[in-house]
């Protein structure tokens, strides 16, 4: 068994790493009113942490909640600005000794990973599988009932301290799970960064299991988001049944639609469907830019929304598009966009090389 990993707390409380973890913090966020406020007194601030920490009396704050309509409507907990950046500290230090641990197929919330990197692969696996295996694979695909709201703290502490022995930066990984509505000793904040390395580092678990034991090579996950491409049907379910079997063991719950399908019914992951030969976006993501184009336009059209938050959208609807072979769908959904007076021109200069989009 490895050896575990001490003597990490001074790297974690020392000042220039706090310093480091607030420039991480606030980017991309550095205008926002608490930001601004905290950055006012920099050093104050940033020692009154160190101390707090140091003497064992820092504790979470309040946490803001709001909600999120893309990609899915969830619930966010976040975190005060103070207690982000301890955050930060807490996992730049202790990050890389999980990362090393992480599978290369495990593509959320990790540098150089992300979404269209996983559906590359997703794709890749389906290619070279269907030409060793022909027509007759299948896919398992699954993803985790209410995976943030349903990780237990027990069970993620656990995991955590395969590979972290230093008790004072356990110490404070506690107080930080166990803070922000989640006392009752379930669950973790959406919104907190400490809670997206918590979320891999339980279902490693489940990657290595995959991986190693059962030797799966057409395996990826994305957060809670899991899908393995088998030779048959047979072999599919088998496998799902394992995952199910330790999904059971770390206190959770496969989603009720988790599935064995053929290939030929595509693999709908990270907002695309998926095939060998193409990828097209997921319809129900389709159907609502298509009715939220069409509010845009007609806000627009009355004044009530400004011009960059128009380019805004559309450049991030062409992002999204641009990574599937969806032409003639995108020309529909930004239909709306380009009978606007003012605003045909937003939608051709964001498309860019894509101007394929553009409808004519």
């Amino acid at each position: 068994m490895p050896k575990t990993i001490t003597g990490l707390w001074p790297h974690v409380t020392q000042f220039d790493n706090l310093h480091r973890s607030y420039l991480e913090a606030r980017r991309s966020k550095r205008y926002r009113p608490d930001v601004l406020q905290f950055t006012e007194s920099l050093e104050a601030n940033l020692f009154d942490i160190q101390d707090a920490l140091i003497d064992k009396t820092w504790a979470p704050g309040p946490q803001r909640e709001f909600v999120v309509r893309e990609p899915k409507l969830r619930a966010i907990q976040a975190p005060p600005f103070a207690d982000r950046v301890v955050h930060h500290a807490l996992v730049g230090v202790v990050g890389p000794h999980f990362e090393r641990r992480f599978i290369s197929d495990s593509y959320a919330c990790r540098q150089g990973k992300g979404t269209q990197r996983a559906v590359a692969r997703v794709q890749h696996f389906l290619r070279v599988a269907k030409r060793n295996h022909g027509d007759g694979i299948y896919v398992m695909q699954a993803d985790i009932s209410r995976y943030f709201a349903s990780i237990r703290h027990d069970v993620l502490m656990r995991e955590a301290a395969r590979v972290i022995s230093d008790p004072d930066v356990l110490w404070l990984w506690r107080r930080i799970v166990a803070g922000y509505g989640h006392e009752n000793g379930v669950g973790l904040p959406v919104g907190a960064l400490t809670s997206q390395l918590g979320a891999n580092i339980v279902l490693n678990r489940l990657d290595h299991v995959a991986k190693d034991d059962m030797g799966l090579r057409h395996y990826v996950r994305y957060m809670d988001d899991f899908i393995a491409v088998l030779p048959t049907k047979h072999a599919a379910q088998e496998v799902m049944q394992v995952m199910e079997a330790v999904v059971g063991d770390l206190g959770l719950h496969l989603n009720p639609k988790t599935a064995v399908h053929p290939w030929q019914r595509g693999v709908d992951f990270c907002g695309y469907r998926i095939w060998p030969t193409h990828i097209l976006p997921r319809k129900r993501n389709i159907k609502r830019a298509r009715a939220d184009f069409r509010d845009l336009a007609s806000q627009f059209y009355h004044g009530e929304v400004e011009l960059e938050h128009v380019r805004q959208r559309v450049a991030s609807f062409l992002a999204y598009a641009k990574h599937c072979n969806a032409q003639r769908t995108v020309e529909g959904v930004l239909g709306d966009l380009v009978l606007v007076p003012g605003l045909r021109g937003i939608v051709a200069a964001n498309a860019g090389n894509n101007r394929q989009f553009v409808s004519r």
